[in-house]
């Protein structure tokens, strides 16, 4: 009698290895397998192998399709999945980014538990709030200290605005004050990274790739963004926290807490690569996101976020 065979153990999720970002594809199962086609238009077709198991986010560009069989098998094995424009950043992400989450697998509650007694204290709220920002200034600190094309160029993280936003965050009576802190703090940054590499750089956002380095950056800075919400959503859909729940971006948005989360790591990562790759007009689209989930695998962003959220859960009231 033939016996069944038993599925193969899933990595956990905060360990998994793979994103991937396709477009002008379709996805489906074949033999047991989850595979992608291009749409080439050549007599012989060829699939790729989508090895879900280890995969923590599919991002589904313009032109693909994915069949119901493959979205099942998806959601068995945990995969978060978004639909998005060109090039990973669609036109309705300054709206709310769009995931399909498995509804097929049990989540822990303590950790939403935990969070919903805190975040419905307001002060305690604003403490997990300075937390957050804490870490992205020690975080971001350490990653662009590690980063050589940043040390080529003698870029440093501006130790007076360190200062000041430490003490801001400290002192500040409400989130608002905070918000206010943290916008001042990204745009040193920006200023900081644009002069190193010579450049009059606005951050404008939803612009699409042009011609100048200043549009290519922040074609990059989308596109990048965007794989950083990825990462907060597996995050948090793991935990089983709900996005509704925001420290401090925009109560009226119902995925902002993916924000805040992503935020760790725009600063640490996505930032300096859009700068370092949007200077270099021979890096593309695809280039450039290969370079930064590269990035992000070898820094364990992904295992840094879960943990960060977990710390956050079991911070002592």
């Amino acid at each position: 009698m033939n016996k069944a065979h038993p599925k193969p153990r899933q990595i956990l999720l905060s360990k998994r290895a793979n994103l991937f970002y396709l477009e002008h594809v379709r996805v489906f199962q074949k033999d047991e397998r989850i595979v992608w086609l291009s749409e080439t238009g050549e007599d012989v077709e060829q699939y790729f192998n989508l090895p879900e198991r280890n995969t923590a986010l599919l991002l589904l560009g313009k032109g693909t399709s994915i069949t119901d069989a493959a979205m099942r098998r998806l959601a068995e094995s945990n995969v978060l999945v978004g639909f998005c424009g060109s090039g990973g950043s669609p036109l309705f992400a300054a709206v709310e980014p769009v995931f399909l989450t498995p509804q097929s697998e049990y989540r822990p509650t303590e950790y939403m538990q935990s969070w919903v007694r805190q975040w419905l204290d307001e002060a305690r709220r604003l403490e997990l709030a300075k937390a957050l920002i804490a870490e992205r200034i020690t975080l971001t600190g350490k990653a662009w200290a590690r980063n050589s094309e940043l040390l080529q160029r003698k870029i440093e993280l501006p130790a007076a605005a360190i200062d000041k936003l430490r003490q801001r965050s400290a002192a500040v009576p409400d989130t608002q004050a905070l918000l206010l802190a943290e916008a001042e703090w990204a745009r040193t940054l920006y200023a900081s990274l644009a002069a190193g590499h010579g450049l009059d750089f606005t951050r404008q956002e939803g612009m699409g790739a042009k011609g100048s380095k200043a549009e290519r950056i922040n074609a990059f800075l989308d596109h990048g963004n965007y794989l950083a919400y990825g990462l907060a959503a597996v995050a948090l859909n793991g935990l089983g926290i709900s996005y509704a729940f925001p420290l401090l971006h925009g109560k009226t948005r119902r995925g902002a807490l993916v924000f805040d989360i992503a935020d760790l790591i725009k600063d640490a990562y996505v930032m300096p690569l859009a700068f370092t790759c949007g200077t270099d007009l021979r890096v593309k689209d695809n280039a450039f996101r290969a370079l930064l989930i590269e990035t992000l695998q070898d820094a364990d962003a992904l295992d840094f976020l879960f943990g960060f959220v977990k710390q956050l859960c079991e911070k002592p009231i």
